[in-house]
């Protein structure tokens, strides 16, 4: 599709605007409370449109969309669910992290744990996010400016890279929230423009429903391969979603930048609000792909993308190409910035240099959001190896959100629970879920991470009933527990036998 010269001034106008105010909003920060949390003073709104910016991106307009396009409405049970858990995120977990005053989730569990704990948690979600996130969202960006605006997609990859890089890198998380703001507003407007042109085009609400009423089921059989309703209502869609909105950096970074509790917690629910208007400008357009272009799709994830360049009339390319560009970097920056502030605070400043100036901290935090960048789209290429982006972002973060759930819960309700059941806990949920996957890969992923879950709450369970810890006050600092390296080694493998008797009596 070519480009009007219209197009091109919305583009080039939108970008610069979008760094401009970044920059901008992000003068001034000299300290590393500034540039990791904003100053710790963003207000309710600003938290509910970033939070929304940061979650919604092109691994939804491409990847969701394109699970619309096979699945239907039922895909839209992880939107709807999130709202649900946004609300207990809010009520739960917000006004402890708030209460102890942490810059990243994975220092809570030094807190409540041990150093070891939080060094754990903080060496997996670095690797989700270079993994996972960061190549999620700059190959599905990619993806679609290929096929909507016919950028190669190893050009796309290190554009989105270096634009959004670039305004993070200066001006931390108060340049992210900014951007976030606009772009948001940005991607859902584009958003709603796709879906209204997308029912002129099927004949408006009634030929919709007559002609997509089987996709508009959101409840699936009990046996159905990807989102059966036990899962999605009791199951597994509970430990990604308590993972992601509760315990991810990426997302609760912003909570933690909130200047008050009743301020986070106000942006929660408007968050939590807008989620659930999310599937009525992704999902349907998915739905409605099926029925309008079903000859030019090969692949699922090329519905949304081969619908706007269908519909999209002359002259507003450049929009929904901004609004599109906006959706990537505002997820982009978010998780460059969360990862920054994770290698900084619990890696480099509690390893290296304990007593690092502030300034270092900021220098340090610039120059890894820049390797971040780079290392991110030297990566994004190989998801395109992986079938859908949806499918793949779920799965693999089921390597270790299982563990963290059940070691954030057991911290929280179980005050008992020593830090050998967190880091054991941790650690065998990676094989645990590896296993269910290689051995059952025909079963859904979700009731592979509710099975996982289960195992290791087993083994917390057990680890605090032989080996509890004192309770005491999160406050007053961090405590470990005596085990000697041989009876460290029995409990482990007690609680490796443990978790094979749960998976024998689930399966047989």
């Amino acid at each position: 599709m070519a480009f009007s010269p219209l197009d091109v001034v919305a583009f080039v106008g939108f970008v610069a605007f979008v760094i401009t105010v970044s920059l901008w909003a992000a003068r001034g920060q000299e300290t590393s409370e500034d540039y990791f949390l904003a100053g710790r003073n963003l207000s309710w709104w600003l938290i509910g449109f970033s939070l929304i910016a940061s979650n919604i991106s092109t691994e939804h307009f491409v990847g969701m969309a394109g699970q619309g396009y096979d699945l239907g409405l039922a895909i839209a049970s992880y939107e709807w669910m999130a709202a649900v858990t946004l609300v207990l995120v809010g009520l739960w977990f917000v006004p402890t992290f708030l209460r102890l005053g942490i810059y990243t989730i994975p220092e809570y569990l030094e807190y409540r744990y041990d150093v070891a704990a939080r060094t754990l948690m903080a060496t997996y979600m670095m690797l989700a996010y270079v993994l996972v996130a960061l190549a999620t969202v700059l190959y599905s960006g990619s993806l679609a400016l290929e096929a909507v605006f016919g950028i190669p997609t190893l050009y796309g990859i290190w554009l989105i890279g270096i634009l959004a890089g670039l305004y993070t890198v200066v001006g931390g998380l108060r340049a992210v929230v900014w951007s976030d703001l606009i772009q948001g507003v940005t991607l859902l407007l584009g958003g709603l423009l796709t879906t209204l042109l997308a029912f002129r085009a099927i004949g408006g609400w009634g030929a919709f429903l007559e002609v997509s009423g089987d996709k508009l089921h959101t409840v699936l059989p009990l046996n159905h391969p990807e989102m059966p309703w036990l899962a999605v209502f009791v199951g597994g869609l509970w430990i990604p979603n308590l993972f992601y909105w509760g315990l991810n950096q990426f997302i609760t970074q912003r909570t933690l930048a909130a200047e008050s509790l009743a301020q986070a917690q106000k942006g929660i629910f408007f968050a939590a609000g807008l989620k659930l208007l999310i599937p009525f400008i992704i999902v349907f357009p998915g739905i409605m792909a099926a029925e309008l272009y079903a000859d030019q799709i090969t692949i699922a994830d090329q519905a949304y993308p081969i619908l706007i360049r269908e519909l999209l009339p002359a002259g507003l390319t450049g929009v929904m190409f901004a609004a599109l560009f906006g959706a990537v970097m505002s997820s982009l920056d978010s998780i460059l910035n969360s990862a920054a502030t994770i290698f900084t605070i619990d890696l480099f400043k509690q390893y290296r240099a304990p007593d690092a100036s502030q300034a270092v901290l900021v220098k340090v935090g610039r120059w890894t959001t820049a390797t971040l960048v780079v290392v991110g789209c030297l990566w994004a290429p190989v998801v395109a190896s992986a079938g859908s982006v949806f499918q793949y972002i779920q799965m693999f973060w089921g390597f270790i959100s299982p563990g963290i759930v059940a070691v954030f819960a057991f911290g929280l309700l179980s005050p008992r629970t020593p830090p050998v059941a967190a880091k054991g806990g941790m650690v065998l949920g990676v094989p645990v879920y590896g296993l269910l996957l290689w051995w059952f890969p025909d079963v859904a992923f979700l009731h592979h991470m509710a099975i996982t879950f289960l195992a290791i709450s087993l083994f917390m369970g057990v680890m605090t009933r032989l080996a509890p810890s004192e309770p005491r006050r999160l406050s007053q600092g961090t405590a470990t527990v005596d085990l000697t390296p041989a009876r460290h080694a029995r409990l482990m493998a007690g609680a490796v036998v443990a978790a094979a008797a749960v998976l024998y009596g689930v399966f047989w």
